[in-house]
């Protein structure tokens, strides 16, 4: 029996948990075969996560911990460097942050600034926890008028990315994403962490540790597989023209 907890949707993961399974039939487990998955999904609620949790270990914690890094927060620098490589006349960037999600809001805005400066880039914070906010920045956002928008990372706006994207679209406002899934719904630009592999190493591990081997000897491993993924269309409808070395470079380019 092998526990998931996700503090996402069912919905949102389902790519992702492709890669997990894959992982796990490269030790031989198969779901449903020779191996059953307990799972727990916090549906973007990160506070029910203790609770869920509570549930899955059901007092019998194995007392060692292992996993993956997946690098979401730590490529914020190189996120605004590709928004500004798409955007070369941008001196304004609004930063979207979600402040119930407050380490993430924290690294973000530390980094994000620290990358601005550097850039010579002006920031805009703007803050939201619910759809209703998001739709409150957006307007926020208009008023303003920033050059371009980056998105932080975090489940939250993963599950509200159809609304970000159509708002940034609506608003003619060129945005950065975290996560390909943003960019697959209608997004400019993503570059992070391939989560589809990322979600396979976890699945080795799993399986590494049914086949016996110890949480503790298994050392946290980095993703090792970036992706830089761009919506061609999305870019035209900007107005932007992409320039040709971010097309080589990219993992995929949505037409």
């Amino acid at each position: 029996m092998i526990g998931f907890l996700s503090s996402q949707s069912p919905e949102t993961v389902s790519e992702p948990l492709r890669g997990f399974r894959q992982g796990l039939k490269e030790f031989g487990y198969v779901e449903g075969e020779n191996v059953a998955i307990d799972y727990r999904f916090a549906q973007n609620q990160v506070n029910r996560l203790p609770e869920l949790t509570a549930e899955l270990i059901g007092a019998r914690p194995g007392g060692n911990l292992t996993g993956i890094n997946f690098f979401l927060n730590e490529l914020v620098a190189k996120r605004l460097e590709l928004l500004r490589e798409l955007v070369p006349t941008a001196t304004r960037v609004a930063v979207l942050v979600n402040p119930a999600n407050a380490e993430v809001t924290e690294s973000t805005l530390r980094d994000v600034e620290a990358a601005a400066r550097s850039m010579g880039l002006q920031i805009q914070i703007l803050k939201a926890n619910t759809s209703q906010e998001i739709n409150a920045a957006f307007e926020s956002l208009v008023r303003e008028r920033p050059d371009a928008l980056f998105i932080a990372p975090g489940p939250f706006f993963t599950a509200r990315r159809v609304q970000l994207t159509q708002l940034a679209a609506r608003h003619a406002v060129p945005a950065i994403y975290s996560l390909r899934q943003s960019v697959e719904v209608g997004g400019l630009i993503s570059y992070g962490s391939s989560l589809t592999d990322a979600w396979r190493q976890v699945g080795v591990y799993t399986g590494r540790i049914l086949k016996g081997d110890k949480p503790a000897d298994l050392p946290v491993v980095q993703s090792s597989k970036f992706e830089l993924v761009i919506n061609h269309e999305t870019a035209r409808m900007l107005g932007l023209t992409v320039p040709p070395t971010l097309l080589s470079t990219a993992d995929e380019v949505i037409e």
